[in-house]
């Protein structure tokens, strides 16, 4: 306690500015919205953690992901503050660990391309640890409309990234070089005439003019690497269309107890569709090719309770087109689990194909350890049962239009967005509840994902949420239409498809792989010079003596 009260002293300062860089980078994300700031918190701790020792570097990583994690993730408050806590001390413990290797690297030639390399390895392990990751807060979804967006055609949401925390960092090595600068100045001497320029000492113009060079040389690379995303093609040549409906239905309030009674939300949603189905019969518009409900629209089992299945059978056959539908289903062999599907819902022929979410939310919608932790976090038991993952890509057939089907929270993971789309979606639908996180910032969060994907996938994204924010993103990552939240609402749009894939659907995680992998092998050679250094030096005062 007492090494740990002395490190809080000696680092006041230095804790200070990490805690207000942390909230920085909050602000850089939606609902704010205020891309640059994730340059000024990249910067700042790469400022921070100069040539620091990895001690130090590991706290004020801390410090800054505590401020940035808790600015994020506030919407979790509807839990409990506790929640929010908890989990962005988690979350802080990666960007401890980057701090950490930032002083570690900070030494090397050409540390500013470590420390980008270093904030890809960061990422890819929170967005895979512990209980399958949580990527929620990579630089990448602060910069959904940046220059340096349209970099996520090549490598994905990781090359953004890296080109951020790159630029941060150079401008960071920047200021670092303007600063020596400034205090290497060479004074007056006293000897020369006051109108005379005064003369830099002969052993200080070395120095000086490899800091200029520096100096310049990361301003020039920063602006390349944020020029580079100009150079790079959005493709979205659209192949044919299809028109659609996307139903927002509502739900009776927000918060923990949004469902309300028992076929609430699904009568929103049946009664949202036939009001659309009266006014195509008025002739007001036309009538869509298929219609998307979102996530737990219906919070029955449509299979096991007549009453779900006649409500959805009665507005498919009203609108005369095939639904997607949300449903809550229990598993059918492993009793106590429910699957979180999307339906494919024919007028006709009733419930076909079907996409189950492959990556069910821990303590949200499955509860890991259950029986030790249930008893000691009741509020866990809100959660009766355990949803049971799917194995397969949400790529399903949905009228004339062969969607892909990302449920919730998936958006935010590479891997399970890419599959889909390599696996034949020609656009993505994106259905979400966020009934619960209404009003906190949450839904913009996830919206600017989708922002993201569609450059990275070259596909349109349909969103469709129980309570907003439902939209239509172009491919370009355009938001061409959005719902207001809490509101019961209709979009219509003609959905652009396409067959094409980006090259960061070909390269797939390599490029993650490649960066992190070089971050942790700079690591390794810091270590290694780091050695060889004190060897030295231990030899040489063994010769003295």
């Amino acid at each position: 306690m007492r090494r740990a009260g002395a490190l809080v002293r000696r680092e006041a300062l230095r804790t200070a500015a990490a805690l207000l860089a942390g909230l920085a980078l909050a602000l850089a994300f939606p609902p704010y919205d205020l891309w640059p700031l994730s340059l000024v918190a990249v910067g700042a701790l790469a400022v921070l953690t100069h040539r620091r020792t990895a001690r130090q570097g590991a706290w004020t990583g801390l410090v800054l992901g505590m401020a940035f994690f808790v600015g994020l993730l506030k919407w979790l408050n509807v839990i409990g503050w506790d929640a929010v806590l908890g989990l962005s001390f988690l979350q802080a413990l990666f960007l401890a660990a980057l701090g950490a290797g930032l002083a570690f690297t900070s030494r090397l030639p050409a540390w500013p391309l470590w420390a980008g390399c270093l904030w890809v390895a960061e990422e890819w392990a929170r967005d895979r640890l512990p209980f399958g990751g949580f990527p929620w807060g990579r630089l990448a979804f602060a910069n959904t409309g940046s220059p340096y967006t349209p970099l996520a055609a090549l490598g994905g949401a990781p090359l953004v990234t890296f080109a951020v925390a790159l630029t941060g960092t150079l401008l960071a090595a920047a200021a670092l070089g303007a600063w020596r600068l400034r205090r290497t100045a060479a004074p007056v001497r006293a000897a020369e005439p006051a109108d005379r320029a005064p003369v830099p000492d002969a052993a200080q113009a070395g120095p000086r003019r490899r800091s200029a060079l520096q100096t310049a040389a990361a301003c020039a690379l920063a602006a390349v690497v944020t020029a580079a995303g100009y150079a790079v093609p959005v493709p979205t040549k659209v192949a044919d269309t299809v028109d659609i409906a996307v139903v927002q239905g509502d739900v009776q309030q927000p918060g923990m107890d949004f469902l309300g009674r028992p076929m609430l939300i699904l009568d929103n949603h049946v009664e949202a569709t036939l009001k659309l189905a009266d006014r195509i019969d008025k002739g007001e518009v036309d009538r869509p090719d298929l219609v998307i409900w979102p996530e737990n629209a219906s919070d029955l089992d449509p299979h096991k309770h007549r009453a779900a299945h006649d409500r959805i059978d009665e507005a498919a056959d009203a609108i005369g087109a095939p639904i997607l539908v949300g449903a809550l289903v229990d598993h059918p062999t492993e009793e106590g689990y429910v699957e979180n599907q999307g339906i494919v819902w024919d007028p006709r022929t009733g419930p076909g194909a079907s996409y189950t979410k492959q990556h069910p939310v821990p303590f949200g919608e499955y509860v890991p350890f259950r029986d030790v932790l249930s008893t000691v976090i009741t509020r866990l038991q809100r959660v009766p049962r355990d949803f049971w993952p799917g194995d397969r890509t949400g790529v399903l057939q949905v009228g004339p239009a062969r969607l892909g089907d990302v449920i919730c929270f998936e958006i935010a993971y590479d891997e399970i967005v890419r599959d889909t789309v390599n696996d034949g979606a020609r656009a993505l639908v994106v259905q979400t509840n966020n009934a619960t996180y209404g009003r906190t910032g949450q839904p913009e969060q996830q919206l600017a994902m989708s922002k993201l994907r569609a450059v990275e996938h070259g596909r349109a994204i349909v969103t469709a949420a129980t309570s907003g924010i439902s939209a239509i993103v172009a491919p370009d990552g355009t938001v061409e239409q959005r719902t207001e939240e809490f509101t019961q609402d209709v979009l219509l749009a003609e959905l652009p498809l396409r067959d094409d894939i980006t090259l960061a659907d070909r390269v797939g995680a390599a490029p993650e792989w490649a960066l992190a992998i070089v971050g942790l092998l700079s690591c390794a050679w810091a270590l290694v010079l780091r050695r060889r250094t004190r060897g030295t030096a231990r030899l040489a005062e063994g010769r003295q003596q």
